[in-house]
């Protein structure tokens, strides 16, 4: 007999209506952001476990050699390489970073690697969108993890094709924004929300005890920079980071189905209703016995698997039961009285849903 066990996890967010947030962690200045970088490398040193095959692993290679002054024909380099694969190399930089900051890196295997435990990057400039070269990345590659295998086994932890080097890159060119001479500046919400951008826009305005912050839509807010701190650009918008406002978050839950996983926000609500949720349970059993030919048995007769199989069925009794809550805590009670799993109550909250009974946007993953 087989059992199919699934291990779900309830996780219910309990959370306040609504709480104050420094503006720091809820919304980002407009144009200081993290850009994206990336280029094309090459890890050395492996220990077999390099490409196995592939243009874009030789010419590069060759190319690289020609450039130190040894000349290298491509096509003798097929099938002679193991020990090195081609990479993908990003970093993330952030905007007015000086030359000579360090970058952590990622290395991503493009080819047929098995692993890039024990390499080294070697050097790899990132470039931007732009086509300029902003860093240069290079060093050991530290994959967290390791590979052993023998003729029929293997035995891997972790991911072994994608590696970091903390701090494997050097800054060579700056993404200048100029913040002296700014008049206006603009937040950007990290979650649009209409009650939070207006929130924001009157903290602003009780802090400095001026008209100078007005929320443009649900993701930004203009904020006029006072003549006071015209050439003293960063302590006003320090101020403004530590400033606390109260954030609202909409009713949601939020289901994923492959974990079993579900999520209820604190403003969600459920209308009084009823409702009776039973389960079938049907076990099979297999218990084939062996059919032994007796000692007299004419000749031609063989031993034979005669199947035995037990089929039971088990429905568990449902009655209907008032399910109401006007806080998550009653809302939880409310189901835990139910005893209901994780799988259950998503069955339960979709028919709530579909009732009109559940006053929450359900997403479902």
């Amino acid at each position: 007999m087989k059992r199919l066990t699934i291990v779900l996890t309830l996780i219910f967010l309990l959370l306040s209506t609504a709480y104050a947030e420094r503006i720091k962690d809820i919304a980002n200045w407009a144009g200081i952001r993290e850009n994206q970088l990336i280029g094309y490398g090459l890890v050395v040193g492996l220990n077999g476990t390099g490409d196995k095959d592939g243009t874009y692993l030789y010419q590069p290679i060759a190319n690289m050699l020609s450039r130190m002054g040894i000349t290298v024909n491509v096509r003798d380099l097929k099938g002679k390489v193991k020990n090195v694969a081609a990479v993908m190399v990003t970093a993330k930089l952030p905007t007015n970073v000086k030359p000579g900051t360090k970058l952590d890196v990622q290395v991503s295997s493009i080819g047929d690697a098995k692993s890039l435990q024990g390499g080294t990057l070697l050097l790899t400039p990132l470039m931007g969108p732009d086509g300029e070269v902003y860093a240069l990345a290079q060093g050991p590659v530290s994959v967290g993890g390791f590979i052993a295998a023998g003729r029929a086994a293997q035995t891997v932890k972790n991911h072994q094709n994608v590696g970091y080097i903390p701090e494997g890159a050097l800054v060579e060119k700056t993404v200048p924004v100029n913040l002296a001479n700014k008049e206006e500046l603009q937040l950007l919400l990290s979650y649009p929300d209409i009650t939070t951008a207006k929130n924001i826009a009157v903290g602003i305005n009780e802090k400095f005890k001026v008209n100078i912050a007005r929320a443009i839509d649900p993701s930004s807010v203009s904020v006029l920079v006072p003549s006071s701190f015209r050439g003293n650009i960063i302590d006003f918008m320090s101020e403004i980071e530590n400033i606390d406002v109260t954030t609202d978050v909409p009713a949601k839950v939020v289901i994923n189905e492959r974990t079993g996983t579900v999520v209820i926000g604190s403003n969600v609500k459920i209308l009084p209703t009823a409702l009776a949720h039973g389960g079938l349970t049907i076990t099979i059993k297999e218990t084939p016995e062996v059919s032994q030919p007796l000692p007299l048995a004419p000749r031609g007769a063989t031993t034979e698997v005669v199947p035995r199989t037990e089929v039971k069925a088990e429905e568990k009794q449902a009655s209907l039961t008032e399910v109401k809550g006007s806080t998550v805590g009653e809302l939880i009670k409310a189901l835990n009285a139910l005893g209901v799993t994780p799988k259950d109550l998503i069955s339960i909250l979709q028919a709530l849903k579909t009732s009109g009974a559940l006053k929450a946007e359900l997403i479902i993953m």
